[in-house]
């Protein structure tokens, strides 16, 4: 099978790539399923996550632990989940790294979509039976499989194509992906109150399916790529340690900065998501109003990011290189939390939400991960994948805490905490700039 090819500087049009690289309508197809597969669940997640029924989301042992102590668990209930997931997080980075150091890829990515596929198939038999606790341990689950399984894609993308190639296709790929992530809560707010949330689990699990026919087709492109240019095979095991992605992150300036970013980052719309489920939680009651609401958001969010990854992010990545995509998200969070901090109103909050998410899936995300084509397969599968779960929700459970602080001094409070995260973050850019000009122009082994 030929590798393909393609000179960078251009900025192909969609018929163009195509010709030029058949593997982008593979790629494409794998994150609009693997997204439209993680869209159907998020809402329900999310109306977990803010559900004012404690039955519905914790087990009653639980509640009754936490009733026998004096605390009321309906004030913490964020703070607890993010929590556990932090530690569910600490626990499965070890296992991820055992499974990418000793297993070749075409063996380690079946075996990671594999495993999410057979635990949604219990989650159907949970939601379907009504079994107590069913929301909490769902919640563990769709928090993990989103980082996991987007890591994953992302780190693949990186065998598939060159640096030149992630700059003129991103674009299309991540357009692919909102495109899946605009079906997603389309046929969630269409079908949950019709079939109910149980049936939402083999939806997504029909599409995890469909990714790995994509991982399949895909392989056979990466393994030319790599023998063609004589780089490392991913067809063999990678070896170290299982935790060689944390100990890269310690010793690699430019991981430093970028696991600074990301942490900033996921800051800022921590702070964010949970000012909203505070809304959402006191103008909803019923789990599949909630549900239908945060699949509006969702769809307002993904218009956006598509407008944005159709007319904007294949033209900075291919003339501008990933600079203006990295600091862009970051002017603007700190305009949209300005305004916020001014005047936190209800309204507000759900366009900078939109705003927030936008930009980053659009914008930051392409231009962080085309940084990836350009190292080895240490940095894409270890030291990116701790990045994206372990680094990740080691952020999210302490804002989430800090959000609970901050939150006792009002929403405005809240929201000029969230600039000082934005300003941070943008700084932790300019720093990944700096060391990402040290990188070859393209990976050498």
């Amino acid at each position: 099978m030929s590798t393909p090819q393609f000179q960078g500087g251009g900025r192909p049009s969609l018929r163009q790539a195509l010709r030029q690289s058949p593997p982008l309508l593979w790629a494409g197809l794998y994150f609009f399923c693997l997204l439209s597969g993680y869209y159907v669940l998020r809402p329900v997640r999310e109306a977990m996550a803010a559900s004012s029924d404690l039955q519905t989301v914790f087990p009653p042992s639980l509640i009754a632990w936490f009733a026998g102590h004096g605390i009321a668990l309906q004030d913490f209930v964020l703070q607890f989940l993010f929590t556990c997931v932090f530690l569910i997080m600490l626990v499965l980075q070890p296992l991820y790294g055992a499974l990418v150091s000793r297993y070749p890829r075409r063996v380690f990515l079946p075996v990671v979509y594999g495993f999410f596929i057979v635990t949604l198939l219990g989650f159907y038999l949970l939601f379907n039976s009504n079994v107590p606790g069913r929301g909490m341990a769902f919640f563990f689950w769709v928090m993990v499989f989103n980082l996991f399984a987007v890591a994953v894609f992302w780190s693949f993308m990186a065998d598939v194509f060159s640096n030149a190639q992630a700059r003129a296709y991103y674009g299309y790929i991540g357009a692919a992906g909102t495109i899946g992530a605009f079906l997603g809560p389309i046929l969630t707010a269409s079908l949950v109150q019709r079939v109910g949330i149980a049936n939402l689990m083999l939806v997504s699990a029909g599409f995890l399916c469909v990714c790995l026919v994509c991982i399949w087709r895909l392989r056979l492109w990466a393994v030319a790529r790599e023998q063609q240019a004589q780089l490392v095979s991913g067809e063999t095991p990678m070896g170290g340690s299982v935790l060689d992605g944390l100990k890269l992150i310690a010793r690699e300036p430019l991981l430093r900065w970028l696991a600074a970013m990301v942490v900033f980052g996921v800051g800022v719309g921590t702070l964010l998501y949970n000012e909203q489920a505070s809304i959402v939680r006191r103008l909803y009651t019923d789990p599949a109003a909630s549900t239908a609401f945060f699949s509006r958001v969702d769809l307002a969010v993904n218009a956006l990011t598509l407008v944005l990854q159709l007319g904007l992010t294949r033209w900075l990545l291919s003339r501008f290189g990933i600079a203006p995509a990295l600091l862009i998200p970051g002017f603007a969070i700190i305009a949209g939390f300005s305004v916020l901090a001014a005047s936190p109103l209800p309204v507000m909050v759900a366009i900078v939400q939109v705003t927030t998410r936008a930009s980053e899936f659009a914008l930051g995300k392409p231009a962080r991960e085309t940084i990836y084509t350009r190292v080895d397969r240490q940095w894409r599968y270890k030291a990116g994948a701790a990045i994206d779960t372990v680094v990740y929700r080691g952020a999210d459970l302490s804002f989430t805490w800090l959000h609970k602080g901050l939150s006792l001094f009002g929403s405005s409070v809240v929201f000029i905490g969230g600039v000082a995260a934005a300003v941070i973050m943008t700084a932790s850019a300019f720093g990944v700039l700096r060391e990402e000009k040290k990188l070859p122009v393209e990976r050498s082994e």
